[in-house]
């Protein structure tokens, strides 16, 4: 009999999520049937998606999530036992997976870890995984940067965020990033070298900008939406290009009160600007070349990465919530 432990939703979360809103239960599990593979997580991976897609569940379902996780038993002959491999395969520290499954809408399908040689399987869940590859495709395809233009990073310390401020410096721009604290702002300015950096919660957005970017903004690398982004349209240059990550500052707010900002659609129409938001698998097909690129970065030492590791799997919510309240710095995960 083989047993996983797991996290279901026990309460609809209000505001911030607590941890009494998730609660960790035993479940035994069927035995395999051909084609299925039981897989044991190695690493847990909490994301800003989560709290989104968790309006999504119904109380009593499981939390969605990536994971990184050992193949134990297989009767699929893709699918060997002892490879590593990477899904959404949730919040639960074994499980029995069908490979041919249909992941949730706007997801894509487990797969085979790539060669990382020295490097930790956890950046799978982070620079070599679905966050390297959103840096990667979602600026450079829809940013399409050019040497010497001014990029703007909201949660610019994030697991996104800072990468894509470090693939726009490798693009030969100058790279103003917005961060929570002082000594993310350090990080982002010592280490990753962003030209100017700033704490948003002291340094007011639009006397920033006014400093660092006087002459406009020619690429916004957006992940958190609201009061901020509205404030970084009003300084883009002429045809400036908006890439559309995410809006966290806005996830834990009531879904029936929408928050209210400034008018966006007047910068975009007198500056005619180009605003897009993505889906990251929109790249599937290309999935192991950002995969490849990422890591020939990191291994020339020209992106630096960093994860703020929370031990154990039943600290899952502790990491989750702490990430939504922007307590690490680069990616989050969880060692099971």
């Amino acid at each position: 009999m083989v047993k996983t432990k797991k996290f279901i939703l026990a309460r609809q979360f209000h505001g911030e999520p607590q941890e009494s809103d998730l609660q960790l239960i035993e479940e035994e599990l069927p035995p395999l049937k051909d084609g299925e593979i039981l897989c044991e997580a190695l690493w847990c991976s909490v994301d800003p998606c989560n709290r989104l897609l968790a309006n999504r569940l119904r109380e009593g379902d499981l939390m969605h999530g990536f994971q990184v996780a050992r193949i134990a038993e297989s009767r699929n002959e893709d699918f060997p036992v002892g490879k590593i491999i990477v899904g959404y395969l949730g919040w639960q520290t074994l499980t029995v997976h069908d490979p041919k499954t249909m992941p949730p809408p706007g997801f894509g399908p487990a797969y085979i870890l790539p060669d990382f040689g020295e490097l930790p399987l956890s950046l799978a869940l982070g620079v070599l995984g679905m966050p390297g590859n959103t840096a990667y495709f979602g600026f450079l395809e829809i940013c399409q940067p050019k040497a010497g233009e001014v990029v703007v990073v909201s949660g610019a310390a994030g697991a996104v965020g800072s990468l894509v401020g470090q693939i726009a410096r490798i693009k030969g721009c100058k790279v103003i990033g917005f961060a929570g604290s002082d000594d993310k702002v350090r990080w982002l300015k010592d280490d990753l070298h962003f030209d100017a950096a700033y704490n948003y919660k002291k340094m007011d957005v639009d006397t920033a900008l006014k400093e660092a970017a006087p002459n406009g903004v020619d690429c916004y690398f957006d992940n958190v939406g609201g009061v901020m982004s509205s404030t970084i349209l009003s300084h883009m240059n002429s045809r400036g290009r908006i890439s559309v990550c995410g809006s966290i500052s806005t996830y834990n707010a009531d879904p029936g009160e929408v928050p209210m900002v400034p008018d966006n659609l007047r910068p975009i129409l007198l500056q005619q600007l180009r605003v897009e938001g993505f889906n990251v698998y929109r790249w599937w097909d290309r999935w192991t070349e950002g995969i490849e690129q990422m890591k020939e970065w990191v291994k020339n030492q020209e992106l630096v990465y960093r994860e703020t590791v929370t031990e154990g799997f039943g600290n899952m919510p502790k990491a989750f919530i702490g990430m939504l309240r922007g307590e690490n710095t680069g990616k989050a995960v969880v060692k099971c």
